[in-house]
């Protein structure tokens, strides 16, 4: 493969595709590059006194990591100024962040996760950043309102995942294309094209702890998969489980599977465990991107129509054959 910078690529899609306009690809360049930084911050780990918790909660009542905090300010300090964004939200921050007046406005949203899966940080598991991109409502102020889109409005979306290699997987109009970060020149450089996910998967990835609190639908599901060969599904399969999603999902990327988060008796009166906006609807975009399907187990994920920034939903993607027996499951 030809070294292609992320940079050159991007001005591909923009020049000769007409994919994305300028100051997408100015957002995306802008988005990357803060992710650099934060792959930095994390690289540093004790050295940096970067470790453990912030002392504070985030608006879900969750305890934020000092990293929480870190990667969520280097996200807003990079993007406020470029003149491509109308507002911003964050899963760390209650309401819309503004764009400061001193700035020019944009035509788009940034969502994000600043590090999903930070929880994890402590312990040298790879964590990672979600990004999405709307549209602004034209006419409309940047308020929560303007955000509440339905995932299929998603102009692009992605993740980078911080591990042994800092990995930036970016979902356009036109498939999901990976990056991989040279730290020694500092350039996210492509390493895949048009990835797409197996149909057919032999792995899955849930958190068995939860099995008590499922509904009928997903234990029977389970249960099939555990069975091996002497059950209804007459073959093995795997269990995988990181705990980061952006770890689990990227997995799915490169070799197939299933990912669940569903509904169960713990999380059901907040309507499920992760939030639609920062990461439910980026992930589900970029997993149909690439061929696979997502899914609340009886709608399809980018067409759930948010009425609040902060929407906790349940999740399933991954292998579309997989997805689709899950979805038969729960409507039967």
């Amino acid at each position: 493969m030809r070294s292609i910078s992320l940079s050159r690529f991007l001005i591909e899609e923009q020049r000769e595709k007409q994919v994305i306009s300028s100051d997408l690809r100015l957002l995306i360049e802008v988005v990357a590059s803060a992710c650099k930084g934060i792959a930095l911050a994390i690289g540093k780990g004790g050295l940096a006194d970067v470790l453990g918790s912030a002392g504070s909660d985030n608006v879900q009542g969750e305890v934020q990591k000092k990293l929480d905090v870190i990667s969520n300010e280097i996200l807003l300090d990079a993007n406020e100024w470029g003149g491509h964004l109308a507002g911003m939200a964050s899963e760390e921050m209650e309401g819309p962040h503004a764009i400061p007046n001193r700035y020019p406005k944009g035509e788009y949203l940034l969502l994000f996760d600043p590090l999903d899966g930070s929880s994890n940080i402590d312990v040298n598991i790879s964590v990672g950043t979600i990004f999405s991109v709307l549209r602004c409502p034209e006419g409309k102020e940047p308020t929560e309102a303007a955000f509440l889109q339905p995932g299929t409005q998603q102009v692009c979306a992605g993740y980078t995942v911080y591990g042994p290699n800092t990995l930036l997987v970016l979902a356009l109009s036109d498939g999901v294309h990976a990056f991989t970060l040279n730290r020694e020149t500092g350039n996210f450089v492509l390493t895949q094209e048009n990835i797409q996910i197996p149909a057919e998967t032999r792995e899955f990835s849930i958190n068995t702890a939860n099995a008590r609190h499922w509904e009928a639908p997903v234990k029977r599901y389970i249960d099939e998969l555990q069975a091996g060969v002497d059950g209804p599904r007459a073959m093995d399969f795997n269990m995988r489980w990181v705990g980061s999603m952006v770890a689990d999902v990227h997995r799915i990327l490169a070799r197939g599977g299933v990912f669940l988060y569903p509904i169960d008796e713990k999380n059901r009166a907040q309507g499920g465990k992760l939030r639609l906006m920062y990461e439910a609807n980026p992930m589900a975009y970029v997993v149909e991107k690439a061929g696979g399907a997502a899914t609340d187990g009886y709608q399809r994920i980018l067409d759930l129509v948010p009425h609040r920034l902060h929407q906790r939903v349940a999740v399933m993607l991954g292998s579309k054959d997989e997805v689709e027996r899950l979805n038969r499951y729960h409507a039967e």
